[in-house]
């Protein structure tokens, strides 16, 4: 009864479970990405920047920041000046005074910068950055795309389910892939027009595109250097709607005429950029998860989205990140682990020949998943890559000791000792090896378990999974086992083949 009580424990707990891809490293350095005004300029970026590392600085957990200004356009990672990443060093944790966990104190650093208006903000760690950036291109743990062909509508169904995250406790630095915002110059030729001058399209716009993109018009030497003789107006009349309304425009009989009688020039706000991805055209709306697991809030999401927004047809959402990470390894594990099982059973068969005993060893697994799932819970930890390694690991040895035990006992019950003795000499003879083995694990575990330097937080699912799982595990093989063979034994099975060695 008490077995049963511990495995069914075990299976409630599972849908309790919080799940995600793995645990977040500590890094001891924040990175803080700030998304300002699309048509800001860079004067006006670095005089923000140093506005905002200034007020960064004034909390005491920080030691230093390094602000970095949109990327080269040849690098790996090209953005726009509009955008500044800083990297926030700080004290070790131990050190800190006023906050017990990373999570209050990106909280607060973002609560200092709310006082600066127009800022998208998106606190996360370097290495989580560049993680988050490599899976979707998104710098935030869960990315939602939504799939269409009309801007308007994938920019009013990106502000709802924005609206609607922010309703769902654990979301945070909520954002929406800025698309649009970016003012241009707008130059609509006015066809009846020119052809009352009888000009020439072609000509107007090889007029206009000298005028604003340029014109290289020669090279000049200095020695061995080269230089081009580049040719266009000047900032102050090519950035003025104003002049380049007045820019002359020659016309074919001799004599010019101004660009605004036969164009309309004004200025509009349009897109900045639109992505494409399985032919469609697509918005991001982003964010971090902060206190609870990725795979229940995403459940939560998807849950409330499907009943409180309506998605038209042709349209539809696409969801990444680490989320998807987590996913595609659950498919994985859900393919492995049934199959590793049934080669398990199928090797267990050729040596007792007896599809009893194989289900007397396999009993182990369940038991000790439940220790492990129980240890989990205990630990305030998530089920997790790192945590399906460790009950990957509690198998073998499970199914090692069930092994030896089984194998014990029914050389004593070949040998003709009664079942009774047969099992209580199997058992005092393999007790030891059967400890040895799972307690030189534990202890050797151990360190993984206690570890608070880097990497711990990856270390610790493993390890509580095969601590708890090998507690149980081996309470089941020294007590539980020996039950169930006597229940299915009720007198010496001398006709069995003896098992091989």
């Amino acid at each position: 009864m008490v077995t049963l009580a511990v495995l069914l424990t075990g299976l409630g707990l599972l849908p309790f479970m919080g799940r995600e891809y793995i645990p977040r490293l500590n890094e001891g350095t924040f990175h803080l990405r700030v998304t300002l005004d699309p048509n800001i300029s860079l004067e006006e970026v670095i005089r923000q920047s140093d506005l905002i590392e200034k007020t960064i600085l004034k909390t005491p957990e920080v030691t230093g920041v390094l602000t970095r200004i949109g990327r080269g356009e040849v690098g790996s990672h090209a953005h726009f000046v509009n955008n500044a990443e800083i990297l926030i060093q700080l004290k070790p944790q131990r050190q800190w005074k006023r906050f017990s966990s990373p999570d209050e104190l990106m909280e607060e650093i973002e609560h200092q910068l709310d006082k600066f208006p127009g800022l998208n903000l998106n606190m996360t760690q370097p290495i989580a950055h560049n993680l988050d950036e490599l899976i979707t291109g998104v710098k935030a743990q869960l990315a939602i795309k939504i799939y269409g062909e009309n801007f308007d509508l994938l920019a009013q169904k990106a502000q709802e389910i924005k609206n609607l995250l922010a309703t769902i406790p654990g979301a945070a630095d909520i954002q929406v892939e800025q698309f649009a915002g970016q003012n241009h110059l707008q130059i609509t030729l006015l066809r009846d027009k020119i052809a009352r001058y009888g000009m020439n399209i072609q000509d107007i716009q090889e007029t206009i595109g000298a005028a604003l993109g340029g014109l290289t018009l020669g090279q000049i030497y200095e020695e061995q250097k080269r230089f081009d003789i580049f040719l266009r107006f000047q900032p102050q009349y090519r950035n003025n709607v104003h002049q380049i309304k007045n820019l002359l425009i020659p016309l074919p009989t001799g004599g010019s005429v101004p660009l605004e009688e036969i164009a309309q020039v004004e200025e509009v706000i349009g897109p900045r950029l639109i992505n494409r991805e399985q032919n469609k055209r697509f918005i991001t709306i982003q964010a971090n998860i902060r206190g609870r697991d990725i795979g229940g809030f995403v459940d939560e999401a998807q849950a409330k989205i499907d009943q409180n927004i309506q998605i038209p047809p042709g349209y539809f959402l696409g969801w990444g990140g680490q989320f998807e990470l987590q996913q595609r390894a659950n498919r994985r594990l859900a393919l492995v682990m049934p199959l590793t099982l049934l080669l398990v059973g199928l090797l267990l068969f050729t040596i007792f020949r007896s599809y009893q005993e194989v289900l007397i060893v396999l009993i182990n697994i369940p038991l000790a998943l439940t220790g492990g799932l129980i240890s989990l819970k205990i630990a305030g930890l998530y089920l997790s890559v790192p945590a399906s390694i460790g009950f990957i690991a509690i198998f073998g040895i499970a199914l090692e000791d069930g092994l030896v035990l089984i194998s014990a006992i029914r050389d004593r019950l070949n040998k003709g000792l009664p079942l009774e003795q047969a099992i209580t000499h199997g058992v005092s003879i393999k007790i030891r090896p059967v400890l040895m083995t799972s307690f030189t694990t534990i202890f050797g575990i151990l360190p993984l378990l206690l570890a608070q330097g880097p990497g711990a937080e990856i270390q610790r699912p493993l390890a509580t999974v095969v601590v708890g799982g090998l507690f149980t595990s081996t309470l089941v093989t020294l007590i539980v086992l020996p039950l169930v063979f006597s229940l299915f034994h009720s007198q010496p099975q001398n006709d069995l083949e003896s098992p091989a060695n």
